[in-house]
């Protein structure tokens, strides 16, 4: 009809439809996967580079944390002050862990070791650590994990205070430091063992004066004895010039044999 006649119609010079098609033929695959050759597979894996394992292994090294800086408050420094003068101003400093015990328990503490002149110091351990590492008490910073209290006294007074402590299994002496010496338990406790200063200076001085009172006696005993032997030896010499027979001198005590 209409439309097929004007399909078989010559086209036009220089018009071109807007629309073409055009059919092109498939292309075959020629490339499909092939197993590399033996050869090759043996040069690749020599070839593979190998990262160097590092010295220290990685699960071996700790995590750095970034230090976070804390602001500083007063109340703060001022709690670090009086753990400083409390280290200062005491012969005696017992670190003992607190464990949980009735108000009356440490209210009649406190009252016992008050006797001797012992202060029981809470401290909280943020503020005692930094105040020990930054001194010559950083030993101590062990003992300071758990929950502490510290008890001070200006005077040595380790007997009174195991005494007290004695009655007290709440609180667990850890260690001391006494006149600027660190010691363990089993050191406190030898040191309450030991005589007070009175009484070593008493026996010191005594020991001292005996060595002289020994040694004068050795002194004076070869002397006493050639002035008895001179005695006995002119009275004999009188008897026989006398005629008289002598007369036994008095036995004379010739000092410590």
């Amino acid at each position: 009809a209409p439309a097929l006649s004007a399909a078989r119609l010559p086209l036009s010079t220089g018009w071109l439809p807007a629309l073409q098609f055009v059919r092109r033929g498939s292309k075959a695959v020629t490339r499909h996967w092939k197993a590399m050759h033996f050869q090759r597979q043996k040069l690749m894996a020599v070839t593979e580079y190998v990262a160097p394992r590092p010295a220290v292994p990685p699960r071996c090294l700790t995590p750095r944390k970034e230090r976070v800086e804390e602001e500083d408050n007063g109340y703060a420094r001022l709690l670090r002050r009086q753990v400083e003068e409390v280290f200062r101003d005491n012969r005696m400093i017992a670190v003992c862990q607190y464990n949980s015990m009735p108000g009356e328990d440490m209210v009649l503490m406190r009252h016992y070791l008050r006797k001797h002149n012992i202060e029981v110091k809470f401290v909280l351990n943020e503020i005692v650590r930094p105040v020990l590492s930054q001194s010559k008490y950083k030993n101590l910073l062990p003992l300071f994990v758990a929950r502490n209290i510290l008890l001070v006294s200006p005077e040595l007074k380790a007997k009174e205070m195991l005494r007290v402590l004695k009655g007290m299994p709440q609180i667990n002496l850890l260690g001391a430091c006494i006149d600027n010496t660190i010691l363990s338990r089993q050191g406190v406790e030898n040191l309450a063992k030991l005589p007070s200063l009175e009484v070593s200076q008493g026996q010191t001085v005594g020991a001292l004066a005996l060595l002289p009172s020994q040694m004068s006696s050795l002194l004076q005993r070869g002397s006493a004895h050639l002035t008895a032997l001179l005695d006995e030896h002119i009275r004999r010499l009188q008897a026989r010039e006398t005629g008289s027979p002598a007369e036994p001198a008095p036995a004379q005590s010739s000092g410590t044999h």
